[in-house]
């Protein structure tokens, strides 16, 4: 579908009812029950939207793969058709798309939004250390070998965003870029032995791979969804990376006490730092 083709949709669903949120890879049609998501025909190193048939494929692998952290969020792919010129959701026509059906969830209660407006407090990160603790234990241990190479080959990607920053910043940008990589290079070699061993330990898991705060409802329970299903490297990490990237979220919203409270809560429930080393390979994550 196109941009011109998800406004008549929006007008058929009801323009009145329903809104429109739009991200680099997908349109999100927001209405008072439910919501429907639609993927971009896109094509990047990192995901395949280009086809219907693929398409379809990831929305059944985004309703699967949710599901583990938050049933009954996810409902079904709807098949998207036309016919006499018009975009409808489930009934008769050809297909042209396909939509992830979802619970329409309170905006209001989004983490990222109550961090902003300081309303986020240690009970809050206690509830999401105990989700989170329950889930990483029963994901699925990723048994493949930790690749250092790829990690730094994922990390040294960011080199490709050196004109830009630099015709923001300056010169200096773009050498500081270049030594931050000089220096994950380093790291990921000395500590290449305790990611391997991390590994097999079986704290890399089939974990959530996008964990911040846009991403989760602070419901009671709260509701963590859209984790990345378009590519199983992305969402295949070590527990700390996890747990890093929220903590990063939490770092920027300037909230340390938040982070804290959620390690503590979190390994009461389930110990992943057994060395000091951990505590080091958490920091590069979390940098």
């Amino acid at each position: 579908m196109k941009q011109e083709d998800i406004q008549q949709l929006l007008a058929t669903l009801g323009k009145t009812e329903y809104e429109l949120e739009e991200t680099h890879i997908s349109w999100v049609l927001l209405g008072p029950q439910w919501a429907y998501k639609i993927k971009k025909p896109l094509q990047f190193d990192f995901l395949d939207f280009s086809t219907l048939a693929q398409r379809k494929h990831y929305c059944e692998r985004e309703v699967e793969l949710n599901n583990r952290l938050s049933e009954g969020i996810y409902q079904a792919v709807l098949p998207v058709r036309q016919s006499d010129g018009k975009f409808r959701l489930g009934e008769e026509g050809q297909i042209v798309d396909y939509a992830v059906q979802m619970k329409r969830m309170d905006s209001d209660q989004r983490m990222d939004l109550r961090l902003q407006a300081g309303s986020v407090g240690e009970r809050e990160m206690q509830q999401l250390a105990g989700q989170l603790s329950a889930f990483h234990q029963r994901a699925e241990s990723i048994q493949q070998p930790v690749s250092i190479k790829q990690q730094f080959e994922d990390f040294a990607d960011i080199l490709s965003a050196r004109t830009t920053l630099e015709e923001l910043h300056g010169k200096a940008a773009g050498k500081h870029l270049e030594e931050s990589v000089g220096r994950a290079k380093s790291f990921l070699a000395q500590h290449a032995e305790r990611m391997e061993a991390r590994q097999t330990a079986g704290f890399v898991v089939d974990g959530h791979g996008d964990l911040h705060g846009r991403n989760i409802f602070l419901l009671d329970p709260p509701v963590i969804f859209d984790c990345i299903e378009f590519n199983d490297e992305l969402r295949h990490i070590d527990i700390l990376d996890e747990l890093a990237f929220l903590c990063m979220d939490l770092h920027y919203h300037q909230q340390p006490q938040l982070e804290a409270a959620l390690l503590q809560a979190y390994r009461k429930r389930h110990e992943v730092f057994h060395t000091p080393e951990d505590w080091q390979l958490f920091r590069y994550y979390k940098w």
